[in-house]
């Protein structure tokens, strides 16, 4: 796991240095991975470095479970503390994620690999007149190669998307999908005659 920040900040605006990617390699980061509120931290931090006390005044939530859930992330090595600063007597801590991207790996069942897909069906929020959500459903036969070429380019705008300037007053998700399906496949047009002419 690359942990290691570059020595350049990035062009998000983030007010500390962090790697592109890091990827899941054990079942204990996949744990960590596996709660909304840790997620959510992720989310955060994905903005600006942040502490314990104002993570939980973002989420609303005590700072002793907020604390808990940052060590969680801090020892799985997805969060890390980029500076600090003295209050009074206290030292207080600044936490900021190792890389913008978590690569998954290992997911522990064929089922939790759409989890992404249950999250932002349960967090997006539908407003009468809005524009957004936007969505769209498209279908291609073709070669597993060709749909992994497909994502690598999903990914590139994933990326771009999280890299936006930070603004406005409302979180919006993105979400990319290339999945396998059981629809059905024509024929080659070859194979409806022996000379491969019109019947």
């Amino acid at each position: 796991m690359s942990t290691q920040p570059h020595s350049e900040q990035p062009s998000t605006g983030l007010d500390y240095a962090a790697d592109e990617f890091v990827h899941t390699e054990t079942s204990d980061q996949l744990k960590a991975l596996g709660s909304e509120i840790r997620m959510t931290i992720l989310d955060l931090l994905n903005e600006r470095a942040a502490s314990v006390t104002e993570l939980a005044a973002a989420l609303d939530r005590p700072k002793g479970t907020v604390g808990y859930h940052v060590k969680v992330l801090e020892e799985t090595g997805f969060i890390r503390v980029v500076r600090t600063r003295k209050v009074r007597a206290m030292t207080e801590k600044f936490y900021g994620r190792v890389a913008h991207t978590v690569v998954l790996h290992g997911m522990p069942d064929t089922s939790s690999k759409m989890f992404m897909v249950q999250q932002a069906l349960a967090e997006a929020v539908v407003e009468e007149g809005s524009a957004l959500p936007a969505t769209t459903l498209r279908h291609v036969r073709m070669s597993e190669e060709q749909a992994a070429e497909f994502w690598e380019l999903v990914m590139e705008l994933a990326v771009e998307f999280a890299k936006s300037p930070r603004g406005g007053d409302r979180v919006y998700g993105f979400l990319g999908a290339i999945y396998p399906t059981d629809l059905p496949v024509l024929p080659d047009p070859a194979s409806d005659s022996p000379d491969g002419g019109e019947t």
